[in-house]
């Protein structure tokens, strides 16, 4: 089958300049994957801009008899229907990006067989669904719809993303032929300076690297990826970092750990799957720690979300330009300690604050989104009343509220959420899901403490549970309880060693409980008092 490759290439990368040039196997990174892509003898183009930036890409390319074309930075979509000049509608084009070199010729032929197979319009790799590391991604479409979607094209999304107008057209077809392999948690682009080392070792001592298998390249990287703690994507835990600027939690006895421990967490938890960490100006030293361990491009793997500062020190009667100047203190604060120009998600750290100062602190932070300071607005809230309350906010997209195997507070929420769902983006994240570790502790005057007057009976209840559901593991039976509620996308959880965060990344993974498992789960869920589900009202160790 005849098909164009064209794979689309840049020297101005925000994350590591100049990637495409860097040498792998002894071959420039865009060569190899252009070498390997086109070793079964299909034509490749690397398509590429007019800018000068890009001017001794071209020289490289040249000297390796690469084709290539030459057009608009912003306007990627144009490059590749300028590219294709002169082919006829039908004709099959594929496409491919230059910082991945795993995709060859014998996987992209797959793709083809598949996209004829199914008489496809559009065909994807990429995601859980294909079972292959992020990095071994292509999309197979034809000429003619490229062509059409550029037509039609009216957002920077359109132009720079190439094919959403083609997939709204014909839906997102995905390629499934490696599913069983599940390694779609494991990582082979070359984004960082960490990708590109570990790019270089699977390719050392190779004298033919664009010749090795893909299936080859598979084994090495799992060979390699030790970090991979997990057989599958803990995509929806969410990574809490209290602990890591606060002595936190009524069990914690160990402290904060220190930074190269953190460094560790951080990475391994983004390496399996974790999106989202959650952090806040409130957690003491929690975002500058959480900035350095993110650094090296490690950001870019992950979404930041911090809360705002709880403004304690800003007057009751303060004017709008002094609340203004308040929460872009702790915006831009939140900036420094955490080495971002913008913040990907800022939260309310208090729920009041959507309505306080006359409603001035939220003015300011929207103000601040329009002015692309701060990525996307949520509100961390306590209790049902504040979670309507945020619902009713239409730029609120992420609300955090508290939610565990004992709650029994938010059925109406969850009618609301559904609600504001067909509506709008909404992500709502559950924490506490172990109430601050008082789920685990079997010490009775810890749950007194808490407020809760019928201790022995939570306690007996937990384990009974545990031993009949989750194989005696409280902390099994309280995060499987959370994940399995469809309404939420992800639980915070928080870490303070690296067993214990092995232990969460693959608990987090479990298959979700049916939901007559959960009813009967909670069939016979003792009462606890209101105030044992509010940490704020328990008593302190020396009261």
């Amino acid at each position: 089958m005849t098909a164009t490759l064209l794979l689309q290439a840049r020297t101005n990368s925000s994350r590591l300049p100049g990637k495409v040039l860097l040498p792998v196997g002894g071959t420039p990174l865009v060569v190899l994957a252009a070498l390997r892509a086109g070793n079964t003898g299909h034509r490749v183009i690397v398509v590429t801009s007019r800018e000068a930036s890009d001017d001794a890409l071209c020289d490289v390319l040249k000297h390796w008899n690469i084709d290539y074309y030459r057009g608009e930075l912003e306007n990627t979509l144009k490059r590749f229907v300028d590219a294709l000049y002169g082919v006829p509608d039908d004709h099959i084009v594929v496409r491919l990006t230059g910082d991945n070199v795993f995709p060859d010729g014998s996987f992209i032929d797959e793709l083809l067989e598949d996209f004829a197979a199914r008489d496809l319009s559009y065909l994807g790799c990429g995601g859980e669904a294909s079972g292959l590391p992020y990095g071994v991604s292509a999309e197979v479409t034809r000429a003619g719809y490229l062509r059409e979607a550029h037509g039609q094209a009216e957002t920077a999304f359109d132009r720079e993303h190439v094919t959403p107008r083609v997939i709204e057209r014909f839906g997102r077809t995905l390629f499934e032929g490696y599913r069983a392999l599940d390694m779609s948690q494991y990582r082979c682009t070359v984004d960082t300076l960490d990708d590109y080392l570990r790019v270089c070792r699977l390719f050392s001592a190779t004298e033919h690297p664009e010749q090795v298998p893909l299936s080859t390249l598979l084994e090495r990287l799992k060979i390699a990826s030790s970090e991979i703690v997990t057989p599958i994507s803990a995509r929806r835990m969410v990574l809490g970092t209290a602990q890591f600027g606060l002595t936190y939690g009524i069990t914690n006895t160990s402290g904060r750990p220190l930074q190269e421990q953190v460094d560790a967490l951080v990475r391994t938890a983004i390496a399996n799957g974790v999106q989202y960490i959650d952090t806040a100006r409130a957690y003491g030293e929690s975002e500058p720690v959480v900035g350095k361990a993110l650094s090296g491009g490690w950001d870019s793997r992950a979404t930041i979300i911090t809360k705002l500062s709880p403004l304690d020190d800003c007057p009751a009667d303060a004017s709008p330009h002094v609340v203004q100047a308040f929460v872009e203190r702790s915006v831009y604060q939140s900036c420094r300690a955490l080495n971002k120009p913008c913040l990907d998600v800022l939260m309310l750290h208090r729920a009041d604050h959507l309505t306080a100062w006359g409603g001035s602190v939220w003015e300011a932070l929207s103000d601040l989104k329009l002015r692309k300071v701060i990525g996307r607005l949520g509100v961390s809230v306590q209790s049902p009343e504040e979670a309507f309350s945020a619902l009713d906010v239409e730029t609120v997209q992420f609300i955090q509220l508290p939610f565990n195997i004992l709650d029994y507070r938010w059925d109406a929420v969850i009618d609301k959420i559904s609600q504001v769902r067909q509506r709008r983006p909404l992500v709502i994240l559950a924490r506490s899901a172990l109430l601050q570790g008082l789920l685990t502790s079997s010490q009775v005057d810890l749950w007194l403490r808490a407020c809760c007057s019928n201790a022995a009976d939570v306690i007996d209840w937990l384990h009974a549970k545990a031993a009949k559901y989750a194989n005696g593991d409280i902390v099994e039976l309280a995060v499987r309880y959370v994940l399995s509620q469809s309404w939420i996308d992800g639980v915070v959880i928080g870490v303070e060693a690296t067993d214990q965060l092995v232990d969460n990344l693959r608990k987090s993974g479990l298959e979700s409980w049916t939901d007559n498992r959960i009813g009967s789960i909670i069939a016979d869920r003792p009462r606890v008092p209101l105030e044992t589900l509010n940490p704020a009202t328990w008593k302190k160790s020396n009261d």
